[in-house]
């Protein structure tokens, strides 16, 4: 919409009364002001965006008819916007003949300074006395469980305790010699089937040779597995045989012949380096005696030297695993053996008895 030309209302020189103040009221002062600048209602809404309602109700001073306190003071101020007013002062105008009531004055609470000062003297004296009742009673209490030392009523001990602790002394100090067992806790001799333990151990217990390389066999000191107690670096396990664990806080390198560097790191303690297979390289460790070597999984003691070939733990790692599947071999075919010479006794034997007559048996005469 055009706005029309219309002259507004020039600001007051020094000195003069503002139109806000000196109109009786603030509607009147709005409305003078737009009557004298000749808009109309419908050109001012277009103007200050409020709708008509709220101007008339301003220039009635119908308060009620307002949205929000907040609202209708910025359609004061837009409103003297417009007609080039004296913004401050409508607002202002507005609150004087507005005032908010939303919130009651409320009368002042909390207990008079006279009447604290007149109070003070008297309770800080029950608080004294009732202090130095309760130390008084404390005091009292103390003094009158008090009692002084005085001497036991037990002149001396009876002869029969002393007598007494004596004998007691005696049978504490004197041991008697240990007692067999009752019949009754006795554990009963196992049971073995017949036949039953050389079918699972492959060992004949009526065999002497056989049941001692058998002792002999589990009297040999099973060798430490290997046991993760931390990282392990280098080779998967299935394409390494040898393992470095460390046992203490210690610097492992690994340089490769051609001088590069395999493998560097400050192991802590537990954790472990896996060598590869077939790798020409040199294991350099500033103190051999800290890292456990472990062939094949089980242990084979401590480093030797600071300088090893890598070569040198493979072959032994390679040793060791034919050394161990020819021993299993060995073992298996000595059993193999043993199965087939007992298999064979027990067969002639069974030959002999079905030969063998029974005894008591009388020999056949042939028929005559």
């Amino acid at each position: 919409m055009t706005r029309t030309a219309v002259d507004p209302v020039q600001a007051q020189p020094s000195g003069e009364v503002d139109p806000v103040d000196a109109a009786s009221t603030l509607g009147d002062a709005l409305r003078q002001a737009r009557e004298a600048s000749g808009w109309s209602l419908a050109q001012l809404s277009t103007e200050t965006r409020v709708h008509p309602r709220f101007l008339i109700a301003l220039e009635q001073n119908d308060w009620s008819s307002l949205p929000s306190r907040v609202f209708a003071a910025g359609y004061v101020r837009a409103y003297a916007s417009a007609l080039r007013l004296n913004e401050a002062a409508a607002v202002e105008r507005f609150k004087r003949d507005s005032p908010d009531t939303s919130t009651p004055l409320k009368a002042p609470i909390g207990i008079a300074f006279e009447d604290v000062r007149r109070q003070s003297p008297r309770v800080i004296a029950a608080v004294a006395v009732l202090v130095v009742a309760v130390i008084g009673w404390n005091i009292f209490q103390r003094a009158s469980l008090r009692q002084a030392p005085h001497p036991s009523d037990i002149a001396a001990v009876p002869k029969t305790w002393a007598e007494q602790d004596a004998a007691s002394q005696l049978k504490a100090v004197a041991l008697n010699a240990p007692r067999q067992a009752p019949p009754d806790q006795t554990t009963p001799e196992l049971y073995v089937t017949p036949g039953l333990e050389m079918q699972l151990t492959g060992i004949d217990p009526a065999d002497p040779e056989a049941v001692a390389a058998a002792a002999a066999l589990k009297a040999q000191p099973v060798q430490r597995a290997f046991n993760p107690r931390g990282a392990v670096y280098g080779a998967p396990a299935t394409a390494s045989q040898v393992v470095l664990q460390a046992k203490k806080p210690t610097g492992l390198v690994v340089r490769l012949n051609s001088g590069q560097v395999l493998f560097a790191r400050q192991l802590a303690r537990g954790e472990s380096w896996r060598a590869p297979l077939n790798v020409p390289a040199v294991v350099d460790a500033s103190e051999p005696a800290a890292f456990d070597v472990y062939l094949n999984g089980e242990h084979a003691g401590a480093l030797e030297q600071p300088l090893t070939p890598l070569q040198t733990l493979n072959g032994r790692a390679q040793t060791m695993a034919r050394d161990v599947q020819a021993q299993a071999a060995a073992e298996a075919e000595a059993n193999a053996r043993r199965l087939a010479a007992q298999q064979q006794a027990a067969q002639q034997e069974a030959a002999r008895r079905a030969v063998q007559p029974p005894a008591g048996a009388s020999p056949s005469t042939p028929a005559g």
